[in-house]
Formats: C-alpha cells, sequence, structure tokens
C-alpha cells in the first residue's frame, strides 16, 4: 500500500496527506497486494493516471466509523459511500454474523476504526477497483483461430459471448468444447492446446503445477465472468419434495431409495438420480458443498445416472416422476414449467440469494487462459477483453447472475495489463 501511494502524482499526495483533512480509507493488507498478479502491480504503478483513481476509490471524504458505517443501512444491511474517486462504494453488513464487506472485499472487523493523522482506517482483504473502461474491441478486424475447452455450465455464456462476437464481424475458428470443467483444466494444463479453459470451479493447486510442468510452462491467469446459483430440479409431478433441507437433500443424493427415506410422509415413489459426470465441475462443487467432499456417499448411490451433457440430465428428469437432479440454473431456466425447482432450507437462487449467499448453492463461472498464450495469440487477448465487457450484458439472457463488481473489475484490469503492456 505504501509503495502505492509514494507513486502517486503529487495532487494525489498532497490530498491524502493533508492534516486538515478528515478522511476514511479502506487499506488492503500486504497479502491483498499480492494476490494481484505482478504485471498488474507493475501495469498499475506504471501508470499514474490509473493509480491515482485506483488510490482515491478506496478514500471517502469524512470520518465513517464502524457505528456511523451501522446507523446508514437500509433495511436489507446496506448502504453506499461516495469515495474520492467519484463512485460508490457498496457496504453490507450482517449484524448477526457481524461481518462487514465494501464491494464484496471483507473488512476486518478486529482492524477497524483504526486511528489516522487526519481520518480514519478500516482494513480489508482485497484491493478496490474502480470502474475500469476496457478499449472499443471491433471484431472485424480480430485474425487468428482460438481454442476453448471446459464446463458446460459456462458453456451457455461463452456461446453467447461468441454469437455477440461472430455477429459484430469475427471471422475466424472459434472452437468451444464441452467437456467438463476438469478435462477442459486438463486440456489447458497437461495436453497443452487450448487457448482458453471454462471452468465451473477454481483451479487447483496440482492442475496449476501440471500448467507449469508443460514444456512451454503457462501460469493460469483467472478471469470471473459470472455467478451461478446450482439448481436443484425435480419432475413437475412430483409436489412432494419442493423444499428440502440440507440433511434431506443428502439422503435424496446418497442412501435414499425411495421419496418415503427423504423424509417420513413423502410417497413410496422410488428415487432416480441424475448427476453430472465426475469431470464437470458442477459434480465437484456439489460434493463439495452438500458431502463436504467426500464422493463416497453420492458414488455409491443406487439408481444413479450421469452425465457430461446437462441436456442429457434435464431430459432423464422430465421423463421420470421420482427423478431429482442439478446442474447450472440457465438449463433449469430453459426449461420452464418442464422443471420443477427444489429450495433449500426455504430458499431458491435469485440474483439476490445468490449474492448475499443465502443461498447455499452458489458458485463463481470462470474462464483461464494464459499471459504467453495472449502475447502469442492476440485474438485470443482481444476476444476475452470483449467477452468482459458485454458479459453482464448476455448472462440475464443465459441464466445466469452477473459477477460481483469487484470480481468483474479485478477480471478487466488483468486484461488491460496484458493487452496494453503487450504480453
Amino acid at each position: 500500500m505504501l509503495a502505492a501511494v509514494s507513486a502517486a502524482s503529487p495532487e494525489i499526495l498532497e490530498a491524502l496527506s493533508n492534516p486538515e483533512a478528515q478522511l476514511t480509507v479502506f487499506a488492503p493488507t500486504n497479502a491483498a497486494f499480492e494476490a494481484l498478479p505482478d504485471f498488474v502491480i507493475a501495469y498499475v504503478l506504471g501508470n499514474t493516471e490509473l493509480l491515482d483513481s485506483v488510490l482515491l476509490y478506496h478514500v471517502v471524504d469524512g470520518v465513517v466509523t464502524s457505528t456511523d458505517l451501522v446507523g446508514m443501512l437500509d433495511e436489507m444491511g446496506m448502504t453506499t459511500a461516495v469515495t474520492l474517486e467519484g463512485s460508490e462504494l457498496m457496504v453490507s453488513v450482517d449484524l448477526t454474523a457481524l461481518t462487514a464487506k465494501v464491494d464484496n472485499a471483507n473488512i476486518d472487523m478486529t482492524m477497524i476504526d483504526i486511528a489516522a493523522s487526519n481520518g480514519i482506517i478500516h482494513v480489508i482483504d482485497s484491493v478496490l477497483v474502480p470502474p475500469v473502461d476496457l478499449p472499443a474491441v471491433d471484431p472485424a478486424f480480430v485474425e487468428g483461430d482460438i481454442v476453448s475447452a471446459g464446463s458446460s455450465t459456462v458453456a451457455p455464456l461463452s456461446e453467447a459471448v461468441q454469437a455477440e462476437f461472430e455477429a459484430a464481424g469475427y471471422t475466424g475458428n472459434l472452437n468451444n468444447e464441452t467437456i467438463g470443467s476438469g478435462a477442459g483444466i486438463e486440456r489447458f494444463c497437461v495436453a497443452g492446446d487450448t487457448d482458453i479453459a471454462n471452468a465451473s470451479r477454481a483451479i487447483r493447486d496440482s492442475e496449476i503445477e501440471a500448467c507449469a510442468a508443460l514444456a512451454t510452462p503457462r501460469l493460469p491467469l483467472e478471469f470471473r465472468v459470472g455467478t451461478d446459483g446450482l439448481a436443484v430440479v425435480i419432475n413437475p409431478a412430483n409436489d412432494w419434495a419442493t423444499d428440502l433441507t440440507f440433511e434431506e437433500l443428502q439422503l435424496a443424493f446418497s442412501t435414499a431409495v425411495t421419496w418415503a427415506d427423504v423424509r417420513e410422509g413423502f410417497p413410496e415413489e422410488p428415487i432416480l438420480r441424475f448427476i453430472p459426470g465426475t469431470d464437470s465441475g458442477t459434480f465437484d462443487f456439489f460434493v463439495e458443498e452438500v458431502f463436504d467432499d467426500d464422493s463416497a456417499p453420492i458414488l455409491a448411490a443406487t439408481e444413479t445416472r450421469t452425465s457430461e451433457l446437462d441436456t442429457e440430465l434435464v431430459a432423464g428428469i422430465e421423463a421420470n416422476v421420482g427423478a431429482i437432479g442439478f446442474f447450472g440454473y440457465a438449463y433449469y431456466q430453459a426449461e420452464g414449467d418442464l422443471l420443477g425447482l427444489v429450495a433449500i432450507d426455504g430458499v431458491v437462487p435469485t440474483a439476490v440469494t445468490v449474492e448475499d449467499g443465502s443461498y447455499s448453492l452458489a458458485r463463481p463461472l470462470f474462464i483461464y487462459s494464459d499471459a504467453g498464450i495472449i502475447s502469442a495469440k492476440p485474438q485470443v487477448g482481444e476476444f476475452i477483453s470483449f467477452y468482459l465487457s458485454i458479459v453482464n450484458d448476455v448472462i440475464d439472457e443465459v441464466g445466469y447472475f452477473p459477477a460481483s463488481d469487484l470480481s468483474l473489475r479485478v477480471s478487466k484490469l488483468v486484461i488491460l495489463a496484458l493487452t496494453d503492456m503487450g504480453m
């Protein structure tokens, strides 16, 4: 943080150090800066105008204590604060859990209301990024092929962006293969024959190590493109299992043979389970969240059908009254009344419940690439820049939810640094 401040313009240094000013600073930890790629930090430090904007986005005029923040909350536990950069920060507080966020960065509740010479400091765990405008990409002038593969969940979103890219004039070949998150990352990090990996889970350390071991090493760069509320669905004729507890959800996907085994009073209808294949990020996420990362119960369940294609799962559930399954929310939304949506502990996935975390099966959606790939194949960087610029224009139609502003802005900053520096 000190290095960033010292590299700022004289005007900003004067404004931040003015002893007569009364300011509130949301200060990222050193670990927050270290979480950003080195080239992004170098890019920001070398661009005075951008650096000034980033710094001022962390500062609010006037002293705003934690008590003040609580007093400003609306009925949803949220408020906004205008920064010296000119944009608004979104602040949310959970009074029950005693946690608080600013633009989805966590405020360290043990390091709040720290007195400074000209105001007060609250420590946060992420670097805040102001609105980022990416240079316009004209797909008609983008040349060269692009190869991507991976998640069936991310696929509809990537395909929607691809359709816009092609409609705007791109005439190259953009091949997007749907093979599951794990298989897509394997193509990217083991075979090394794709430019982009689509994933509905974060890349694992072992996969990053595989990327580094390639003959031409790759360092996966993460771009957050959206959020999915994983949908647990049933046949529409099933009018008894529309709201399950978390424990009942576990039973439904493990030891229960009939629905009566899930809850007393449910019918003796046999349960048929339709689940994504084990290479799927959707499967990994469900196992992690529902079975505490132990796949044994769900793999041992009887009457289970698996497929890497969510469309096959959809068809199976629609054809069997006792069926239950799970997949990305977009596939549920596309079917409408042909599927029933299951609430988990009374909560269904919506834009609000997914963003605030009250829906327990919300998850991030990513695409991954590499600086070396983008340097050797500029069309990949141009496509990712186009993707991040329009993703929120198409994501609702696809059936997913936008990523948080902070996540999307960080992704934009990463691709801006890559393309502007010629990496």
